[in-house]
């Protein structure tokens, strides 16, 4: 049952590239590197362990979920249309003028998005203010955020690391999507993270290092941080930029690139397992 339940969430996850590719592609140029990264996780949180609903999008009880890394807009957007919140014909408006998609995420113009996101740390101060928010109200949804590694050099992040510490938001449940590169380079040589695990322990988060890229790692995280009491959880998901997509992956360019025809026909080939035909 577990592995058949897998299968499913890795189908979705492809489905997440594909689109995520697709509508990058479209628009010609976009942040590429650090949305494709986030295929697996999205998939394990929109089609299992988020409580939300699709036909009602503001229920005041749902799970909510903020891309403290707003850039990577469109991978949510994709996780948005295959969940049911958007119309598939929206991610073809992707970035272009007047379109309800823009490339950072804005709760006013798109359906199912909880919080404006792209200045970096202010999504993730917003999500611990929303857990805050409700545990005052004694609401037993969770709130889950994703943040970046480039990110987490803000000191925004660690400001509200040390909030939900001492408040022991519980229900909190943030990932950072440590794949360890940032437009300026590599982590490592702009401003080290490391021991990033050390860290989030000593602000008294519970913390979890796992492969994020792997469904079955991803699923049990969360399962363990919404049972972990007393701490909000921290899951560290060590990634590849760019995942999947040959011209992206691993690579420092992919934070964001030109895209033409001839790389997006031969990336998605390779995704669906088929032959390129160019």
């Amino acid at each position: 049952m577990i592995c058949a339940e897998n299968k499913e969430l890795e189908q979705k996850a492809k489905e997440i590239r594909k689109l995520t590719l697709t509508s990058i592609a479209k628009v010609g140029k976009g942040h590429i590197g650090g949305a494709l990264s986030l295929c697996e996780v999205m998939s394990v949180l929109y089609f299992k362990q988020m409580n939300v609903r699709p036909d009602d999008p503001l229920w005041d009880d749902r799970d909510r979920f903020v891309l403290s890394k707003g850039h990577a807009g469109p991978v949510v957007y994709a996780a948005l249309v295959l969940r049911g919140f958007l119309d598939p014909s929206e991610l073809e408006t992707m970035n272009h003028f007047g379109s309800m998609l823009p490339s950072h995420c804005d709760r006013k113009l798109t359906r199912g998005i909880d919080m404006s996101t792209g200045s970096l740390g202010q999504g993730f101060a917003a999500a611990a203010g929303m857990a805050l928010g409700a545990k005052l109200d004694k609401k037993d949804c969770f709130i889950y955020a994703i943040i970046g590694d480039g990110e987490s050099q803000e000191g925004l992040i660690w400001e509200t690391a040390m909030l939900a510490g001492s408040r022991r938001l519980d229900h909190f449940i943030a990932f950072t999507d440590y794949n360890k590169m940032q437009i300026d380079g590599y982590i490592g040589d702009v401003n080290d993270l490391e021991p990033l695990d050390k860290k989030w322990e000593s602000f008294g988060w519970h913390v979890q290092s796992i492969d994020g890229h792997d469904i079955g790692a991803i699923d049990f995280a969360i399962e363990t941080a919404r049972k972990t009491k007393g701490k909000p959880s921290m899951i560290i998901l060590n990634t590849a930029k760019g995942k999947g997509a040959y011209f992206a992956e691993n690579k420092l360019e992919s934070h964001s690139m030109n895209i033409t025809e001839e790389m997006y026909v031969k990336a998605l080939a390779e995704i669906e397992g088929r032959e390129v035909c160019l």
